[in-house]
């Protein structure tokens, strides 16, 4: 009964998840052929990926809002459709500003695939099961994220970047119509209790005032975010520049950092379960995230050479990062269970919001510096951006040591 649940109503989700992952990879994959297309500096490209998730943090907070009103099923069949009009768009830009509009709505449309996911796990699996099914989601979903590196890498030659958005259209539009027919209409348990809509929207106050919310937020979003930073745009061009790679090597390397956040979110929700089972703090897991990205971070201003260097540094990074989203269930259950999407959204839009300036920065900090002859960018400049990622994890922790704490029995 559990698995047919599962194939029933998690993977569908999951596919949902899929198609996110593949949309924040492509362009770090396919974003050195689109700057040459469209002859676009440092900050332009940084603010074109930017544009992705500036939509994804803007709609977090009422995605979730919607999603606990109205359920994961009605919202996530519409807003598949909504990624596949987002692809769609790129696939046909005919300039740089219709390029960042479809980027815009693309993030507008995924924006509620890790909520819708969470969400329908906890309406239809009991508590027990919740941990081990929404790892398993994640873990399948995490494969989009390696599906738009090695493999979309060796597909470029024959469809270009502009066939590669058309793949991620239909595969968007194939999802709506599998959560539509797979997932039922109601969950399982009784009707949600209706109240005012401001209550409704006045629950995020709450969220955002609380201590533990506010002590651990900083920490967790750079954490996940620093991820997202180089997935989203970055990695790709720093492995050009500084890693000296091109082709079949850099795609080898992105997919080395795909399956970092996929074991990474696979393996670190099981520990936190585990360590929780057994009365031991479960943030323990993202802290020894933070310890590993900071390290990471310091190898990475060295800039090691060597291909398989390159791949072991950067999936621990990306191994790394992937244990922040651990704090989202932590937090999750300091609040009630019809708060759950508004939580998690919270978190995201914390998240998104970082990542949306620290693309804009690197991008920033990487034009001070002279361009390359070969229209690439001064390996100097990624030096010092990540110099400045690692000192604001180093403010993050202090805050983790001084930030407020919640009183006994608050929630």
């Amino acid at each position: 009964m559990a698995l047919s649940t599962f194939l029933r109503i998690s993977v569908p989700f999951a596919a949902m998840g899929f198609v996110n992952q593949a949309s924040r990879m492509v362009v770090a994959t396919m974003g050195p052929a689109m700057a040459v297309e469209f002859e676009l500096s440092a900050s332009g490209l940084g603010a074109l990926a930017a544009m992705f998730f500036a939509a994804y943090a803007l709609f977090q907070l009422p995605v979730g809002l919607l999603i606990d009103l109205h359920g994961a099923r009605r919202v996530q069949i519409r807003l598949a459709l909504v990624a596949a009009l987002g692809f769609a768009l790129c696939a046909f830009a005919s300039d740089p500003a219709l390029l960042a509009a479809g980027r815009f709505v693309t993030g507008l449309g995924v924006a509620g695939a890790l909520i819708g996911l969470m969400k329908a796990n906890m309406q239809w699996f009991p508590r027990e099961r919740l941990a081990a099914v929404t790892g398993a989601g994640v873990f399948l979903g995490a494969a989009g994220s390696l599906a738009a590196s090695a493999p979309l890498q060796a597909l470029l030659p024959l469809i270009g970047w502009r066939g590669g958005f058309l793949l991620l259209a239909a595969l968007s539009c194939a999802t709506s119509l599998w959560i539509a027919f797979s997932v039922p209409t109601e969950p399982p348990g009784p009707p949600r209790a209706k109240r005012r809509l401001g209550l409704e929207i006045a629950e995020f106050g709450r969220i955002f005032r609380h201590p533990v919310f506010t002590r651990n937020m900083p920490a967790m979003a750079l954490l996940a975010g620093l991820v997202f930073t180089y997935q989203g745009l970055w990695l790709g061009p720093w492995l050009r520049d500084v890693g000296g790679l091109d082709g079949e090597a850099r795609g080898l390397v992105l997919l080395c950092f795909s399956i970092g956040i996929m074991l990474g979110q696979l393996l670190a929700g099981q520990l936190a379960s585990a360590l929780q089972a057994r009365g031991i703090d479960p943030m323990r897991v993202p802290f020894f995230g933070i310890a590993l990205m900071a390290l990471a971070q310091a190898l990475l201003i060295v800039a090691p050479q060597g291909l398989w260097s390159l791949c072991l540094l950067w999936f621990g990074f990306a191994y790394a990062g992937s244990c922040g989203p651990v704090a989202y269930a932590v937090l999750a259950q300091r609040f009630p269970a019809d708060l759950t999407a508004r939580v998690t959204t919270a978190l995201n839009f914390s998240m998104l919001s970082l990542v949306f300036v620290l693309q804009n920065v690197i991008g920033w900090i990487l034009d001070l510096f002279p361009r390359q002859a070969d229209g690439g960018w001064d390996p100097a400049g990624y030096a010092w951006a990540i110099g400045l990622t690692l000192a604001l994890q180093a403010l993050t922790v202090l805050w983790l040591m001084l930030g407020p704490r919640a009183r006994e029995g608050e929630g």
